[in-house]
C-alpha cells in the first residue's frame, strides 16, 4: 500500500485557471487538468527562477519529488501547446501560504495573508468580492496550518 502523499505548500492560490485554444469549441477540446502543486512548480522554476532545491523547500517537500512534479508539469504544459487541449487548474494536496482576492465590482485583484479575512474591496469599498482560496476548498484549513507553523 503506497503512503498517503504529502500536503505540498503553495504561496497562494492561481488567479486564471481555464485556458483553451482560441477559435475552438471548449466540448470539443480533451482535458489536461494541471495540479495546484504542479502550476506552483511551474511557476517557483520557471515564473520566479528558483532552483530545484530552493523551491523543493518553499513547497516543504524533497528535491527528488520536486523534480518529478516539474517535470510532471512541463510534459501537461507541453501536451495543452503541442495537442491544443482544454487546460484545468485544480486539484492536489495542498495549502495555501497566502490569498488572493478578487473584487467582482472593480475587478481588482489583490493579495492578502492567509490569516486576514477580507470583507471589502480596498479600491472601491465593495462588498462583491470573492476569495480565490475559499474556491478551491481551502481557507480555515490553511489558517490553522499557517497558525500552528508560526508556533513551532
Amino acid at each position: 500500500m503506497p503512503r498517503p502523499q504529502k500536503d505540498r505548500i503553495v504561496g497562494q492560490p492561481p488567479v486564471y485557471t481555464e485556458f483553451k485554444p482560441a477559435g475552438v469549441r471548449r466540448k470539443s477540446l480533451d482535458t489536461i487538468i494541471l495540479s495546484i502543486d504542479e502550476y506552483e512548480a511551474i511557476r517557483l522554476t520557471d515564473y520566479l527562477n528558483m532552483e530545484h532545491a530552493q523551491a523543493a523547500e518553499e513547497m516543504e517537500i524533497s528535491r527528488p519529488t520536486f523534480t518529478r512534479l516539474i517535470e510532471q508539469a512541463r510534459l501537461k504544459l507541453a501536451q495543452f501547446l503541442i495537442e491544443g487541449k482544454y487546460l484545468s487548474i485544480g486539484g492536489g494536496n495542498i495549502h495555501f501560504r497566502g490569498n488572493i482576492y478578487k473584487c467582482l465590482n472593480c475587478s481588482h485583484v489583490f493579495e492578502a495573508d492567509m490569516e486576514k479575512v477580507i470583507t471589502h474591496c480596498p479600491i472601491c469599498n465593495s462588498d462583491q468580492i470573492t476569495d480565490l482560496a475559499s474556491e478551491f476548498g481551502h481557507g480555515n484549513c490553511c489558517r490553522e496550518r499557517n497558525d500552528n507553523s508560526t508556533d513551532e
